[in-house]
């Protein structure tokens, strides 16, 4: 097993042990006290489960080769998972904003104990520790999944933060309870648009950032030793496997031969030193400019 899949493996194991944990404590201080916040908060943590069984079977997933139906292997499996949880975040965001609505409606007032505090202090540490483990396994991996799922654990630590928040002042506000479901509802969609846009955005390609593109033009110039004026760059990801086309500019005079050992020699280097697979379109540089990046 890669290291980078034994990272989340393990991120995903300690997530879904902590998270049971939280949910059983959460729920438990939820209809003891019968405070709808607390009672969503722990579906929310409840859902992080199910979002890191995600994480671990995407991990295996996407780590399977390349085939012959499958050329660019299966890495994509990752942004696949990761819209999937956001699906089940958007699901639970709407059915508490739902009930948060009818509680304030029927005016119901919720009576926080000691129990409620103690419980919600003791998330906000945990989630807060995950999320910080499981970006810092997404930084040493690039595994989208992991950011997905410190996104999560995030989110579910400030919406226990406000939780705790608004259990101070409960007593004073009949109204904080549905004010705090409405709240955490609030962020947990705002989760499902960050997780989902990012996602979206790998599965249709991309432009490479400008970082990317001066090393690649860099390289190629170290390899042509011409002006060749690499353009028009476009990112495809899938998972760890990299994939980027651009066009670069040849002097007319030369043969197709010696044009076509220039682009081999240049995706000879990106491949070896960059881990990313390159197609080059050549044009001749009597061309006009191409607006593309």
């Amino acid at each position: 097993m890669s290291n980078k899949n034994r990272y989340g493996y393990q991120e995903g194991f300690i997530s879904i042990g902590v998270n049971l944990l939280l949910f059983g404590l959460k729920y438990w201080a939820g209809l003891v006290s019968g405070s709808l916040a607390l009672i969503a908060d722990a579906w929310h943590t409840l859902s992080d489960s199910a979002s890191s069984i995600i994480v671990v079977g995407s991990v295996r997933m996407a780590s399977r080769k390349a085939d012959r139906r499958h050329p660019f292997g299966h890495g994509r499996y990752q942004e696949i998972a990761a819209i999937f949880i956001a699906f089940l975040l958007g699901i639970i965001a709407w059915e508490f904003l739902t009930n948060a609505i009818e509680k304030y409606k029927d005016h119901e007032l919720t009576v926080f104990g000691p129990l409620a505090i103690a419980v919600t202090a003791l998330s906000v540490v945990l989630k807060e520790g995950l999320a910080q483990y499981a970006y810092w396994a997404y930084r040493k991996t690039g595994l989208e999944t992991l950011r997905a799922d410190g996104w999560h654990h995030r989110s579910d630590a400030l919406s226990s933060l406000v939780v705790l928040i608004g259990i101070l002042l409960g007593n004073k506000f009949w109204w904080m309870d549905s004010l705090l479901a409405a709240i955490i509802s609030l962020m947990l969609f705002y989760a499902v648009y960050e997780i989902v846009s990012k996602s979206i955005s790998i599965l249709l390609g991309e432009q490479p950032d400008k970082e990317l593109i001066d090393r690649i033009r860099k390289l190629a110039q170290e390899v042509s030793g011409d002006e060749i004026h690499p353009h028009h760059f476009h990112l495809h990801r899938y998972g760890d496997h990299k994939e980027v086309t651009f066009h670069i500019k040849l002097r007319d005079s030369l043969d197709i031969a010696t044009g076509h050992r220039i682009a081999n020699d240049i995706e000879k280097r990106m491949r070896d030193e960059m881990g990313i697979e390159a197609t080059i379109h050549m044009e001749p540089m009597s061309e006009r400019a191409d607006s593309g990046e």
